[in-house]
């Protein structure tokens, strides 16, 4: 049964990795809702450009928690991603989580073959194996580690493939795949470790739903593309 369940694991990466060579020509827009407790406060919308061969994502995401009525916790925030065909050449953001501002300037070096990264919690190289950690690129499912696209930080993940699964979502109902996504190192603090639900909608190579637990019960679910 393992055995199996690993075939299928590998067949899907496969499906994946072909489908995302022609994502980028696909969508102009990708809007996420945000959901904590079953609340909706906030959103992340992705937009993209093309000129050549060159794609930009950007993404914009703002959301705040509110308690009796006053704001306890509030993000608000900017990225760009750029691609030259399928390679990340470039990621800046800026971040204002209540006051503290975080960053991420990250360029791709062709030389070494590695990302030079400069954030508010990490400086250094990476290898350009790593996603940026943004709900659009179905490419974190396959990703051994990803670069936090607020601060700059690198996690190690595993991804494991839970099953075949339908939810309904916006009055739609989708079959999606269902994974799990963790910290490899799961003895990291948790509020800064990995630990995500994902529905992957593999007809429209999307990203449908992600759930986790800190502070509440959080979803962003797919809402539009086009």
């Amino acid at each position: 049964m393992k055995k199996t369940i690993v075939i299928l694991f590998l067949l899907l990466c496969s499906t994946i990795s072909i489908a995302h060579m022609g994502h980028y020509n696909k969508y102009n827009k990708i809007e996420m809702e945000i959901f904590r407790n079953g609340e909706l406060i906030g959103y992340n919308y992705y937009f993209f450009s093309r000129k050549g061969d060159e794609t930009v994502v950007t993404n914009q995401i703002k959301f705040s928690v509110k308690l009796l009525g006053a704001t306890i916790f509030q993000v608000e925030g900017f990225g760009e991603e750029k691609y030259f065909k399928n390679q990340l050449i470039s990621y800046n953001s800026k971040t204002l989580q209540n006051d503290k501002k975080k960053f991420v300037n990250l360029d791709y070096s062709k030389k070494d073959n590695k990302f030079n990264i400069k954030g508010s919690s990490f400086s250094g190289k990476a290898s350009n194996d790593n996603v940026i950690g943004n709900w659009w690129n179905h490419k974190i499912l396959q990703a051994d580690s990803q670069i936090s696209p607020v601060s700059g930080s690198i996690k190690e993940q595993v991804v494991t493939f839970i099953g075949k699964e339908k939810i309904n979502q916006y009055g739609n109902t989708y079959e999606v795949d269902h994974f799990k996504l963790i910290s490899k190192d799961m003895s990291t603090p948790k509020d800064k470790r990995l630990d995500f639900d994902i529905w992957f909608d593999k007809k429209n190579s999307m990203i449908m739903r992600v759930s986790y637990s800190r502070m509440g019960n959080w979803e962003y679910r797919l809402k539009n593309f086009e």
